[in-house]
């Protein structure tokens, strides 16, 4: 069984939950492979990320968003608000704090502030940080309408995200 990994680097945009949709990217990977049939594993490196796959809605609003991620948005602030002052959950508790500020590059964890994405955890635990589609005759079969999105639910700074793409068979 043959296996091949490749890395695709997204930006968030730090003020607003992000989006990316990587359909052509992980599709391309999936050529490169060489694989004709097997599975293709799409991974988040992030606890605040999530992959998954849904419609591409045509319709966007002002800020690039399609409708379809507004109203997800819209529905997970209600099951989980974004967590905008300490105590508003259990995490992060004073232990977290202290590992985050002490033990943590100032890369990871730059401020206190930037400790306050409790949402963002939930979030991408209720999604899911990975997906597994089926790879047939060298393509993903995931249909005509199916579209693959990266999410980063954490909204409180602007970063590099890694998403890793696996595709294994033969």
């Amino acid at each position: 069984m043959a296996t091949y990994i490749e890395q695709i680097i997204l930006r968030s945009n730090g003020n607003r939950v992000t989006y990316h949709e990587i359909t052509d990217q992980v599709r391309e990977i999936v050529k490169k492979s060489g694989i004709k049939n097997g599975i293709c594993v799409v991974s988040s490196q992030h606890t605040t990320c999530s992959v998954f796959l849904e419609e591409f809605s045509h319709d966007l609003n002002y800020c690039g968003d399609e409708y379809l991620q507004v109203d997800l948005n819209n529905g997970l602030e209600k099951i989980f608000p974004r967590c905008l002052t300490e105590g508003q959950y259990h995490h992060p508790g004073p232990a977290h704090t202290k590992f985050g500020l002490e033990e943590c590059d100032r890369s990871v964890v730059p401020d206190l502030r930037s400790l306050l994405n409790t949402e963002a955890h939930l979030k991408g635990t209720l999604i899911g940080y990975s997906q597994t589609y089926i790879v047939e005759g060298g393509a993903l079969s995931i249909g005509s309408l199916g579209y693959i999105y990266f999410a980063d639910w954490d909204q409180n700074r602007e970063r590099d995200r890694r998403c890793k793409v696996l595709v294994m068979g033969e």
